[in-house]
């Protein structure tokens, strides 16, 4: 055979043309060799007849940084045609950390990206102190898709200051050198970036907050110096939420600058703060580009979805204090004990209790949430809020909540959209997205295992806004597909892949668009020491390729492993 596999007939959409185009894809030794009309034969014939042929989707926001060291599987980012993960976003991951300081870094990574302890305990094997050793470990691993890491700040800041990182001190002229070497070393080993948090909900379990959000901007500078002096790799940051916008990006103009390197920064719609603040950035994005400045925003194309339900780390009464007595309980059991009447009085005469006001917050937020129902609705109608439905029947929310918890033998799910929803519509979400200087992201892959499960909006966004689209919202499919590929492969110089074209790797969809179907998410129990998390299925991918391997026919695997570890930025094919 001239091939090692051929997929024929699809409707092309390459990750950079304007239209897409009827043809085949021949494959060989994991890249794409002919485009077109192909004569030969390959050992594996795919037929794409009436179904879409895209690149392999680039997620650059994850945070697979423990799970890639305990499983083969990526999901639930693999189970939506993703093909390669950018993680140790938001400055948290699990190096550089020296024996000594690894609870600490267990504990900012269990408040800050809600994986449970006991998972993180039993399943990271540690076989690294440095950041090049993690590389060199994860290196090691055969995975469902490529992976690519970044050098956290706050496992950093750690390492070089020991628990000076946590007393709120600042870096020393030392510190910071260090800061800067480790941080070139980290690249030249094959980190793709250097990420960092200013959010000020960035906090452990305790209510601590990362130590990424004690650095003077010096610091974060010595960052950026390191990347100047490896003359490679990208800059990601959370910005801080409650700062003025126009402040908060003058810091990031002057890292991008200090670096020479590209900078991208998480932009959402917040439900709290100025409605305008999000336009506010985006023009200044423009300025920056327009400057010379590479600056990109990492949106989200639907709200960020927080979860709630008997099952998962959050409800309106997972923090009352008889509440605690039944946590750890089978559902089967924990639904009993809130049956029983004398259960049902106690928890409605308590109160919330926590030290992490962060904590305290989400549970508060509850208010404002929705039924979620199959199939997942992300836009709920308003009046459909448990609040205001609650008031219609003449229940306290706590009364009406209560109920609808143990219904579905207390599978219920509750959605809040908790940004990118203001006065119930996508609008903003619709701006960002199509936005020139704006990357498709912050899905969050691998962690908020019981709060969130936003890995899914590849599917979302081919669903709601291309083939489901009202009129005046839709995204052109070549476009939307450029944005899940393209784009954010060039963003942070994964020029290798994003594209079907020769020479690119063989990193490919087979979708069938008519049939694509997003199902609610539910709870799993398959992490070490049977954690819990929340995975999401789609129908409709009838073919992922990594490397020309099919790793997934018909939304299942194939239980074939070639992606790898990809160590920095790649080149594109000549």
């Amino acid at each position: 055979m001239e091939f090692d596999s051929v997929i024929r007939g699809g409707t092309i959409y390459d990750g950079h043309s304007a239209e897409g185009f009827v043809g085949d894809v021949a494959i060989k030794d994991g890249r794409i060799v002919a485009v077109g009309e192909i004569v030969g034969q390959g050992r594996e014939e795919i037929d794409a007849t009436g179904k879409i042929v895209t690149p392999g989707f680039v997620d650059i926001h994850t945070h697979y940084d423990g799970q890639v060291t305990w499983e083969h599987t990526l999901a639930p980012s693999s189970n939506h045609g993703v093909t390669s993960v950018v993680m140790g976003n938001c400055g948290v991951g699990f190096a550089p950390c020296r024996p000594d300081e690894r609870d600490m870094l267990v504990e900012l990574m269990e408040g800050v990206e809600d994986i449970p302890e006991i998972v993180m305990t039993e399943g990271l094997p540690w076989n690294w102190e440095t950041f090049p050793q993690y590389l060199d470990a994860v290196g090691s691993r055969q995975l469902d898709i490529d992976v690519a890491a970044q050098l956290p700040h706050s496992a950093l800041r750690v390492y070089v200051m020991g628990e000076r990182a946590l007393r709120k001190e600042d870096a020393r002229a030392e510190d910071l050198a260090a800061m800067r070497r480790l941080t070139t070393e980290a690249i030249h080993a094959g980190a793709l970036g250097v990420s960092t948090s200013r959010n000020l909900l960035h906090r452990t379990q305790a209510g601590e907050l990362a130590p990424s959000l004690f650095a003077e901007e010096q610091e974060l500078l010595a960052l950026a110096g390191g990347l100047r002096d490896a003359k490679a790799g990208v800059f990601q940051i959370i910005p801080d939420i409650v700062s003025d916008t126009a402040s908060e990006f003058d810091i990031m103009r002057r890292l991008a600058q200090a670096s020479g390197r590209p900078l991208s920064f998480s932009l959402l719609q917040m439900p709290t703060r100025d409605p305008a603040a999000w336009a506010d950035a985006l023009r200044l994005l423009d300025e920056a580009n327009a400057d010379g400045l590479s600056m990109k925003a990492q949106v989200f194309p639907r709200p960020v979805g927080m979860l709630y339900g008997l099952n998962l780390s959050f409800h309106p009464f997972s923090l009352h204090p008889s509440y605690q007595a039944i946590a750890d309980l089978p559902l089967p059991e924990k639904v009993a004990a809130m049956r029983d009447p004398a259960m049902r009085a106690k928890l409605l005469s308590e109160a919330p209790q926590d030290p992490n006001p962060v904590r305290m917050k989400t549970v508060h937020n509850a208010h404002a949430a929705y039924p979620m129902g199959e199939p997942p609705c992300y836009e709920p109608n308003l009046n459909d809020r448990i609040d205001r439905q609650a008031a219609a029947r003449g229940l306290s929310f706590e009364e009406y909540v209560y109920d609808l918890l143990l219904e579905d033998e207390g599978h219920r799910l509750l959605f809040l959209p908790g940004a990118n929803y203001r006065d119930g519509n996508l609008d903003a979400a619709l701006a960002m997205a199509v936005h020139p200087q704006t990357i498709l992201g912050l899905g969050d892959g691998g962690a908020h295992y019981g709060m969130i499960c936003d890995a899914s909006y590849p599917t979302f966004l081919l669903q709601r806004f291309v083939r489901d689209a009202p009129a005046g919202q839709a995204i052109d499919l070549a476009q939307a597909v450029a944005s899940l590929s393209d784009a954010p492969a060039r963003c942070v110089g994964l020029n290798d892949r994003g594209r079907i074209a020769v020479g690119y790797k063989a990193d490919v969809n087979v979708i069938d668009l008519d049939r694509l179907h997003l199902h609610m998410p539910r709870v799993v129990r398959d992490l070490p020491a049977g954690g819990r998390r929340l995975q999401q299925q789609a129908d409709g991918f009838v073919a992922t390729l990594v490397a020309g391997v099919v790793t997934y026919r018909d939304g299942a695997s194939t239980g074939e492993l070639p992606g790898r570890l990809v160590r920095g930025g790649q080149l594109a094919p000549a």
